[in-house]
């Protein structure tokens, strides 16, 4: 049942149900299977034109599916620098480099003049008036703690000082029979001075 085609590739002839004749050729499913299985370029060698080796160093960090991620780089940094910083380091850190290389190139995009420089110094500036606000706010603790420590101790020498509220009660009491004591000497002093004037 094999047969060879005139590109001497090796076909099979099947009959099916109803008599036809159907022709597999083995050299096109191969061909077509390799089409299927090739994987798109990636995002750095579609911007730049160029086959997608199985080796290149640009697939595992710019996908087909983002390539504004390569074109800022490329347009800050250059493909061929990138090229070469990439070969230069170990594999464990490049997945870093690249992450730096996008940070600053997204960054000199978006402000040409200062770049990364410039969103440093935004956020130094943020670190400095927070710091300032933590010092203020730690300094009106303090300020607080020391009004309230005060005003306990006032509050615990009041009584050694001007006495309890049940001495002043008593003290108040003692008032009382010395003005009634006073109120009964002098009355006893007047009737006294009565009779003596009656009986004179």
């Amino acid at each position: 049942p094999y047969k060879f085609g005139s590109s001497f590739c090796p076909q099979l002839y099947i009959r099916d149900r109803w008599g036809g004749l159907l022709v597999s050729t083995f050299g096109s499913m191969k061909d077509s299977g390799r089409k299927q299985g090739a994987a798109s370029p990636c995002a750095a060698c579609k911007l730049l034109r160029r086959r997608c080796a199985q080796d290149c160093v640009f697939a595992p960090y710019f996908p087909a599916d983002e390539p504004q991620k390569f074109a800022y780089v490329h347009k800050v940094f250059g493909a061929s620098n990138v090229n070469k910083m990439l070969q230069e380091l170990p594999e464990h850190q490049r997945g870093d480099a690249v992450s730096s290389m996008v940070y600053e190139a997204n960054a000199r995009v978006r402000d040409p003049v200062y770049g990364c420089v410039g969103a440093i110094s935004s956020l130094q500036q943020q670190i400095d008036v927070l710091q300032t606000q933590l010092a203020q706010a730690q300094a009106e603790v303090v300020h607080l703690r020391v009004r309230q420590a005060a005003s306990f101790s006032g509050q615990s020498m009041s009584p050694t000082s001007s006495g309890s509220p049940s001495s002043k009660i008593m003290g108040s009491n003692n008032i009382k029979p010395f003005f009634f004591e006073s109120m009964d000497s002098g009355l006893v002093h007047a009737q006294t001075h009565l009779d003596d004037s009656i009986w004179e």
